[in-house]
């Protein structure tokens, strides 16, 4: 591969004012990180990661499931027994239908019906609850639909399998093993604020109900890890990045990941003040991201994303990125 210079990519494109920009790239095991913005940013600066986190709890929920020996066909209800007396989802539903977004669960817990349950201890659980409880609106494994619900459910799931908390189970199956040191759900006192265009947002929290969908906080250098960790797991890999969608769906998707032409691993994420995005090319031992604190800037971001990619799959995929569901 051609040297890919992330700087001069970086000052091609509008990222719409963001005051920090990082962007990085591990091409076999060889980093670069570089940072753009008019406010003080490093490449271990740390910014909200959004719907990235969904790396996290598949990465971490298959890996759990492989450890303990149980199947990625095995129904969700039965490693949630304690939700069986509200299930209206068809019993049927996998685990590895949820994290392939292909559940056909009915669409309508969000945000608003997860507001009155809180912090507590149990929020996930509960919102778990209210998840398997509206039912199904497709058979599952027939229609793709991206839906946070299904990573409710597999924090739930996650937590069950740990017998701890989903943040206790994550740090203890992923963030520690793989040395993610400034990847947490608490803001780190160096937190990088989010802007709205000319707007800078205050530091607000995320809720416990919704974290396995897309609460953490991150850096460049640890998301890299996260996919380096992956390339270096190749059954895991393998798990994760086959195809679980049909012709008919919209997109082609793994766990927690759509699927380019190449083979590449994509997705992004937004929250107030942030985007987020990260691919992988399993076959180049490649791994990249930039994440931004401008929620305005995806069209940017996705285009350096593939930029950076494009000098080995020859595919321009920033609409693809720029186009994902979240």
């Amino acid at each position: 591969m051609s040297p890919v210079n992330l700087q001069e990519l970086l000052d091609k494109q509008d990222f719409c004012d963001a005051p920090a920009v990082v962007a990085g790239l591990s091409a076999a095991r060889v980093r670069s990180v570089t940072t753009r913005g008019a406010v003080r940013v490093s490449p271990d600066s740390c910014l909200r990661i959004a719907s990235l986190t969904k790396v996290f709890t598949c990465t971490a929920l298959v890996k759990t499931m492989r450890d303990n020996s149980i199947s990625l066909g095995t129904p969700v209800i039965e490693l949630l027994p304690d939700l069986a007396s509200d299930w209206r989802a068809d019993v049927r539903l996998t685990v590895e239908q949820i994290l392939g977004q292909v559940s056909g669960l009915r669409e309508s817990v969000d945000s608003t019906a997860l507001a009155p349950l809180g912090d507590g201890p149990h929020a996930l659980q509960e919102a778990a609850r209210l998840v398997v409880g509206t039912g199904n609106e497709h058979e599952p494994g027939t229609r793709w639909s991206y839906y946070n619900g299904n990573y409710i459910l597999a924090g739930a799931v996650l937590a069950a399998l740990s017998g701890t908390s989903y943040e206790k189970a994550l740090e203890k199956t992923l963030l520690g093993p793989w040395n993610l040191s400034r990847t947490s759900f608490d803001a780190p006192r160096d937190a990088t604020t989010g802007w709205d265009g000319p707007t800078e947002l205050p530091l607000l929290g995320y809720p416990r109900s919704r974290r396995p969908s897309g609460g953490l906080w991150s850096s460049v250098p640890d998301l890299l890890a996260v996919g380096e960790g992956l390339l270096a797991d190749r059954a895991l890999l393998d798990d994760i990045s086959r195809a679980r969608t049909t012709p008919d769906d919209p997109m082609v998707y793994g766990l927690g990941w759509a699927l380019g032409p190449s083979g590449q691993m994509y997705l992004n994420g937004r929250l107030p003040g942030y985007r987020a995005a990260m691919l992988l090319i399993p076959d180049k031992d490649y791994v990249s991201v930039v994440v931004t604190n401008q929620q305005h800037a995806l069209r940017a971001t996705a285009r350096v994303l593939s930029d950076m990619q494009q000098p080995l799959t020859n595919d321009d995929v920033a609409t693809a990125i720029d186009r994902f569901a979240a």
